[in-house]
């Protein structure tokens, strides 16, 4: 007997196909009447038609691989082997068809069968491979070639997944509970044939209470009923889809779904006032605009639409209303005209109905409101009126100059009922003939009148009011506002922050008729910054606050905050102006004791007053420099005197030097050589009390007359050099020449 053998596996599943008639799972795959391998993979054969089976040399098996295996040696999917085979290894198995070599590989000595590599079940379910036995030295086939499959049996290792999400729905405001709102629905990529692992269920995770979702059909409903879209009207659900039925362990996937409420006619129009004023010149040409009124409407779209309507009021078809269809305003149109001497106001009531009313919401009311409108027709100044507009008027051609011809007559239709003053439009009077009187219109010739040159004269005539008028010149907005004083602003060093520390205020040269209004803010420089900020009080005045705490006068003693003031002009016209803020130490009761900048101390000096006193002190030395230089050059002449011979500095004549002769006057060697003639027993250390260079008696001393020139000379030198002896302040040259003596 011949055949196929089932591995251990194989032969578990076919007895538990023995014990439950699993059809599509049997092991065995056999067909009676051909003896050969089946050749569907897809084939249900009778598991106990196994066991009858007539003797065939091939029995073969379903092998199942399970997907996604992680193991690091080849997975054992099953054993081939044919009776030929004896064990003498004369046979060997050979393996064809999909996926052999590449990733099923079989034992060609023993025919077990190995997965090489992870199969994925969702990639390729099964592989359809065929093994044949043939001689090992002829490679002559012992048994025919036959097919098997190697079905990929499945584990749940892919997560729903919502294909068609994110989903937009819409649904009706005001909705009844449980109205459908759109059905979503996920796709697993597992088996849905086996075991749980494709089988969904839905579930809200965010949502609720306003939605919920079948749990089988993915079919989204309303939770709740009458939902206003006019207080929300969106709404986003989050939809989780959960397979293994939602048991623990299962894989799930999740989308969104934006649910947008649809506007349904649920709210009435509602005029936003109750009663309209309005007021038109008597002069409006017809067909005008005499006002607009606004009805609310919380819907949108056509059912915002609505239609308007005059109820009734004084003064029938002096007015039309119309609906503007972008704005839904409702138009008031003139249809006659006005004249505020006749009739100086009417009184309307117009109703607002909407054009498309829902039957369903009729119990919320009715869709309808009605409000009034009252019109004043302002009294404009029209012309005078003449009593009759063509007068006819006879004069003799003889008639003497001034005579009068007839009068005319004119009123004033306004209520204040001026006076009239009347002239001839001289145009239709050249060659002024006529005059007329401007207070009583009455007319007179001016010229004699010949009937031969011009039997007619045509005369137009006017009437003016009489009146005073006062000039007065309308004001335009061209100038800008400015603070309205000089503001001293002090701010404590111990200021806390949100502090008011100035309120400040604007005026405005022009006079608007509906008064100043100003806007006060930072300007763009100071917008940002971290220390104060300015608070618009709405009433033309503004609030500087600090930001910040902690101002210290040494770090900055005055701040400048350049403040924006707008008016409400057209066009509106602004100023920026500077508020200075000065910080100031104050006492426990925020009264200021001293402000400004206070005086640096030596471990606080700043770097620029530390080049301050740096360019002080290069300063000073350079002025020191400069005295040292100029009295070195004053006292140069000294220095070089003394290089210089000594009779240089004590022969010095008023008169022309008479050259050689002024040294034969004198004996030159005497003067160089005092010590020669000097008195040897005088000490030198000591200074004498009258020097001299011959003893003479104590009681008679002769004059310099009587003396020789050389003699009186040296006593003369003699008498300086004791002077400079005792004289300190006296340049040391004399000195020297002492020294030398």
């Amino acid at each position: 007997m011949t055949g196929w053998r089932c591995s251990g596996i194989c032969r578990a599943l076919a007895l538990l196909a023995l014990l439950f008639p699993l059809r599509e799972r049997g092991c065995w795959g056999l067909n009676p009447s051909s003896g050969d391998l089946e050749k569907s993979p897809r084939s249900d054969p009778d598991p106990w038609e196994g066991l009858h089976r007539n003797k065939r040399s091939w029995v073969w098996n379903q092998f199942f691989v399970l997907e996604e295996y992680t193991g690091n040696e080849p997975l054992y999917v099953g054993k081939l082997h044919s009776d030929v085979d004896k064990g003498d290894g004369k046979v060997k198995y050979v393996l064809s068809g999909e996926g052999a070599t590449s990733i099923f590989t079989i034992d060609e000595n023993t025919g077990d069968i190995h997965a090489t590599k992870r199969l994925d079940r969702e990639a390729q379910a099964y592989y359809t491979l065929q093994a044949q036995a043939v001689d090992r030295l002829t490679n002559i086939p012992v048994e025919p070639r036959s097919e098997f499959v190697v079905k990929v049996q499945d584990i749940n290792d892919n997560e729903p997944k919502f294909l068609d999400g994110p989903y937009l729905a819409g649904v009706p405001e005001m909705s009844p509970l449980g109205t459908m709102v759109v059905q979503v629905a996920a796709t697993d990529a597992d088996d849905p044939t086996y075991g749980n692992s494709a089988r969904v269920v839905y579930s809200i995770i965010h949502g609720q209470p306003y939605f919920s979702v079948e749990p089988k059909t993915g079919v989204i409903r309303t939770a709740l009923p009458n939902m206003d879209r006019e207080t929300r009207d969106q709404y986003v659900l989050v939809i989780q889809a959960k397979d293994m039925v939602g048991q623990m362990g299962g894989l799930s996937g999740t989308t969104s779904v934006t649910v947008t409420l649809t506007d349904v006619n649920d709210n009435p129009p509602r005029f936003t006032h109750k009663n309209y004023q309005y007021t038109v010149p008597e002069s409006l040409p017809l067909q005008s605009v005499v006002a607009r009124i606004k009805a609310a409407d919380a819907d949108i779209g056509s059912n915002a639409e609505m239609d308007f309507r005059i109820m009734d009021g004084d003064g029938p078809g002096m007015f039309n209303i119309t609906t503007d269809e972008e704005t839904q305003d409702g138009i008031i149109i003139l249809l006659k005209p006005l004249d505020f001497e006749t009739k100086s106001s009417f009184s309307l009531r117009i109703e607002a109905t909407n054009r498309n009313i829902d039957s369903n919401f009729l119990s919320l009311g009715p869709f309808s409101d009605t409000t009034s409108v009252k019109v004043t027709v302002e009294d404009v100044n029209e012309p005078p009126v003449f009593s009759s507009p063509l007068s006819k008027m006879v004069v003799s051609e003889d008639a003497r100059v001034g005579t009068s011809i007839g009068r005319v007559s004119a009123h004033d239709p306004d209520n204040s009922n001026n006076g009239i003053r009347y002239s001839i439009d001289r145009n239709t009077d050249l060659e002024r003939f006529f005059n007329v009187d401007a207070m009583s219109g009455v007319i007179s010739t001016a010229k004699s009148l010949d009937r031969e040159a011009n039997s007619v004269h045509n005369l137009t005539i006017f009437a003016m009011e009489s009146r005073i008028s006062l000039i007065t010149v309308s004001d335009i907005n061209d100038n800008a506002p400015v603070f309205a004083i000089d503001y001293e602003t002090l701010l404590c060093e111990n200021a806390l922050p949100g502090q008011v520390i100035q309120t400040i205020s604007a005026v405005d040269k022009d006079e608007p008729l509906s008064g100043h209004r100003f806007y006060f803010a930072l300007a763009a420089p100071a917008a940002g910054n971290l220390n104060f900020t300015l608070r618009d009080n709405k009433d033309n005045t503004a609030s500087v606050l600090t930001k910040r705490g902690g101002f210290r006068r040494r770090e900055q003693p005055v701040y400048r905050l350049p403040v924006l003031i707008v008016d409400s002009g057209s066009p509106a016209l602004s100023s920026t102006n500077t508020l200075s803020v000065r910080v100031c130490d104050c006492d426990s009761d925020g009264v200021a004791l001293s402000c400004g900048a206070v005086a640096y101390t030596a471990t606080g000096l700043s770097t620029g007053a530390l080049l301050a006193i740096l360019g002080c002190i290069m300063t000073l030395l350079v002025m020191v420099l400069l005295i040292v230089t100029m009295r070195r050059r004053r006292k140069e002449p000294l220095i070089l005197e003394e290089e210089r011979d000594i009779r240089e500095n004590i022969v010095r004549y008023d008169d022309e030097g008479g050259g050689e002769e002024d040294t034969e006057a004198f004996d030159m060697v005497t003067l160089r050589n005092l010590n020669v003639i000097r008195d040897p027993n005088v000490r030198r250390d000591v200074t004498p009390d009258t020097p001299t260079f011959f003893h003479y008696p104590s009681t008679s001393r002769p004059s310099y007359k009587s003396l020789p020139d050389n003699v009186v000379f040296r006593e003369f030198i003699w008498e300086r050099l004791k002077d400079a002896d005792v004289d300190p302040s006296v340049f040391g040259f004399f000195r020297g020449l002492r020294s030398n003596r």
